[in-house]
């Protein structure tokens, strides 16, 4: 099941963060021509934004239909969305070939990318934890979350070979190569999820009629606080992955992709290096509890702004190994593992599902601005400490919300109606 979780999750991150690698090097000058090379890349920032705008409709679709009917069919669902999106962006059209039509249909397949990874990472992740033994369930939280640096790593090593290709080759054909190969993944995607069954505590809850009408409704109004606490903390992970993922690929690759090579290697090291730190951490924040594993990996991140800022920029390729390994192996490695144990165990079987994937999807949807929100002052002040400041400031929001999430976790295994309530 651990492995089953993993893979289907992987491929669900490969096809959506194809889209961010492609949005800092490509999609702008194709689909969204411009004045200039930086009104550009805003735009194309602007329309990655747009599928995370659509995460929280696909959390709460997904969520009320995964806690009401289960959670394998909406992960069959997922799937499919997200492959036909994926594909059909590798199919399109570009602006010089369609015009006007070009940027619209590939904002309305990155809103269909949202929709399908918003209904993903709830039902993954409960199906992970809904299965784990006592004080195991941020181990197996974190397995899902492998996905994440697992497609990550698969989809910078797609776009890394096809980069390799002359850049007229590379604009022309090249970079659709990594997108059209979702449509083998699908396969093997959805033989996964139709061979999974639902998890033992939904099972134990439907058996006792505890399901209920309105799960997120239920949910809104017993446990406010822990919505409000999970999306800032959800705020604090996305954050990481979208300044440093995002912005600073874009940075780092330089003003006409001189260096993309080499920010590429070094977001390829990375993102393998959390796909072993990941479980780890989860590990550790069983043993030791969520709190000073997540607290810990948000200070990393922070840490890691100081190379990112200061040398990334230059095209230094060990400055740019150093910053992408203390941001993402080891500072969004750490929240990453906790979060889905954390959000799992705040909330009951009954109303887990919608909780879970809207607490979670408000959050990231935020953060999904934040290339938007760098590039536009970089480009404005000239310089990057309004953007330190803000991301220091994201990082003690989610840090206080992780605090305060760290006190409500309970059992995850099949149980009575939980009473607790915020009040």
């Amino acid at each position: 099941m651990l492995i089953s979780s993993t893979i289907g999750s992987t491929i669900e991150w490969y096809d959506f963060y194809l889209y961010s690698t492609a949005a800092a090097l490509v999609l702008g000058p194709l689909f969204l021509p411009a004045s200039s090379p930086t009104s550009s890349t805003l735009a194309a920032f602007g329309t990655y934004a747009a599928g995370f705008v659509a995460r929280p409709i696909g959390g709460l679709v997904a969520g009320h239909f995964g806690d009401r009917i289960g959670r394998k069919t909406l992960l069959v669902a997922t799937v499919v969305l997200m492959g036909a999106a994926t594909v059909g962006i590798g199919l399109l059209p570009t602006y010089a070939q369609i015009g006007i039509w070009a940027p619209i249909l590939l904002i309305t397949l990155r809103i269909l990318q949202g929709l399908a990874v918003g209904g993903e990472w709830g039902g993954a992740v409960l199906l992970a934890v809904e299965h784990a033994p006592p004080g195991r369930q941020a181990f197996f939280g974190s397995w899902p979350q492998m996905g994440f640096p697992a497609g990550l790593f698969l989809g910078t090593v797609a776009f890394s070979a096809a980069a390799t290709l002359p850049d007229e080759q590379f604009y022309a054909w090249g970079w659709r190569l990594p997108f059209l190969v979702s449509v083998l993944l699908v396969g093997l995607g959805l033989f996964i999820r139709l061979r999974l069954d639902d998890g033992p505590a939904f099972a134990h809850a439907r058996s006792r009629g505890q399901l209920l009408e309105n799960p997120l409704l239920a949910a809104l109004r017993r446990y406010p606080r822990r919505i409000v606490a999970g999306s800032a903390a959800a705020l604090g992970h996305g954050t990481i992955v979208t300044l440093f993922t995002v912005w600073l690929l874009s940075v780092a690759s330089g003003p006409t992709g001189e260096h993309r090579s080499t920010a590429l290697l070094a977001l390829m090291i990375a993102a393998a290096g959390q796909c072993l730190s990941t479980p780890a951490f989860g590990t550790l924040c069983d043993r030791i509890g969520y709190r000073s594993v997540m607290l810990a990996g948000l200070a990393a991140a922070a840490i890691a702004l100081i190379p990112g800022l200061l040398w990334v920029p230059g095209g230094s390729l060990a400055a740019a190994v150093v910053t992408f390994l203390l941001a993402m192996t080891v500072g969004h490695g750490a929240v990453y593992a906790g979060i889905a144990g954390l959000l799992a165990t705040s909330f009951p079987t009954e109303v887990r599902f919608s909780a879970v994937s809207t607490t979670y999807q408000l959050g990231s949807t935020v953060s999904s601005f934040v290339p938007l929100v760098a590039a536009a002052l970089a480009t404005t002040t000239g310089g990057f400490g309004v953007i330190a400041a803000i991301a220091l400031f994201v990082a003690a929001a989610a840090a206080a919300a992780i605090v305060v999430l760290a006190r409500s976790v309970h059992s995850t295994q099949p149980a009575p109606t939980g009473a607790d309530m915020d009040t």
